[in-house]
């Protein structure tokens, strides 16, 4: 992880504190510009260990299905229950490789979003404190408490998921895909035009979410400000509270039904992909074209599906708020910038 005076030269001198930019001078922000930025400089070593957690996750999670459908070909083709047993034991065994495998990666991402919210809250702070000489446009407090202490905290906490996760989750969605058209290439194309709805109307939905996630973030500022400055009509400021507090209710509950009404619409989807794959393969199984092991696999593989590409929703939906988060962080930020000195 890069120190933050490498971040951003000039931020602190050897002695620990804040070093004032010289006249005129336009001094860099510690913060990067975009979220990007912010991923890379907060720790980009831990990403690529992440990375390759991911790729071992995904590619022994396929392994389970295979296993699954053998295991019920050979119960219903009278096998020796000896070679079953033993393929029960590889699956337990498999199982719990795979158990152990998400959980270091799930605690080295805790470790990775914690490390990224105290550089973030860090790179804040230095930033405020290089324009505390009277240049910089002065924040209002409950600002930078805002800043500092509840913006920074979701805005870190994702970049442990920003790059494993979509690795993972589309990994998985690949990889049981490519399983599934290998068993049975037509009931595979049926699932996947059940499921292609979601493509078209889940960004729809989630781009009004983050519209909404935006006017909330500005109306808490706004509110913030106004508690910390002491009220000159104590009526009308209670006023004003009340309608800010209300907008805030009112935003909240437009993305909770935004929200829950995407769920509700995911799960109806992949439930419609189950009726169809259980159709199509009953009719295979009773026509002798196909085993009841592949169905099983089918409908194994179709839940193993359904909770990847929810998740890959979910990040999604995180990536998209949490841009528009840091978004609004750089944007106050900006405004600490001293202009640049007119070319003579």
């Amino acid at each position: 992880m890069r120190n933050l005076a490498e971040a951003s030269p000039g931020m602190s001198d050897p002695g620990g504190t804040v070093a004032a930019p010289l006249p005129g001078e336009v001094v860099a922000l510690a913060v990067p510009r975009n979220l990007s930025g912010l991923i890379f400089h907060s720790g980009w070593r831990e990403q690529i260990v992440l990375v390759v957690l991911s790729g071992a996750v995904f590619m022994v999670n396929i392994l389970p299905l295979e296993l699954q459908r053998r295991i019920v070909n050979d119960a219903t083709e009278g096998v020796d229950w000896i070679r079953i047993a033993w393929l029960a034991v590889f699956y337990a065994l498999l199982a719990i490789a795979l158990g152990l495998l998400k959980l270091g990666m799930n605690i080295y991402r805790g470790r990775t979003s914690e490390s990224a919210v105290r550089w973030l809250r860090a790179a804040i702070l230095g930033d405020i404190g290089h324009f505390r000489d009277g240049v910089r446009r002065p924040l209002p407090p409950g600002v930078e408490v805002s800043l500092v202490l509840s913006e920074a905290e979701p805005i870190g906490s994702f970049v442990g998921v920003s790059i494993s996760e979509p690795l993972l989750q589309g990994g998985l969605l690949l990889s049981v895909f490519g399983y599934l058209t290998y068993l049975n290439p037509l009931m595979a194309l049926v699932a996947a035009a059940v499921f292609s709805p979601q493509i078209v109307f889940v960004p729809l939905m989630q781009n009004a979410i983050n519209r909404r996630v935006g006017r909330r973030i500005a109306t808490l500022r706004t509110l913030s400000i106004e508690i910390v400055d002491a009220p000159v009509d104590a009526r009308q400021a209670e006023r004003s509270y009340d309608r800010e507090i209300g907008d805030v209710f009112a935003l909240n509950m437009g993305i909770f039904k935004l929200k829950y009404s995407m769920n509700f619409a995911m799960n109806l989807f992949h439930h419609l992909g189950v009726a169809a794959v259980l159709g199509v393969g009953g009719y295979f199984v009773a026509h002798g074209e196909t085993e009841i092991g592949t169905v099983v696999a089918f409908i194994s593989g179709l839940a193993q599906v359904n909770g990847p590409w929810g998740d890959l929703v979910d990040w999604y939906r995180e990536l998209r708020v949490t841009q528009t988060k840091y978004g609004l962080i750089t944007q106050v930020l900006a405004t600490l910038t001293p202009p640049a000195p007119n070319p003579v």
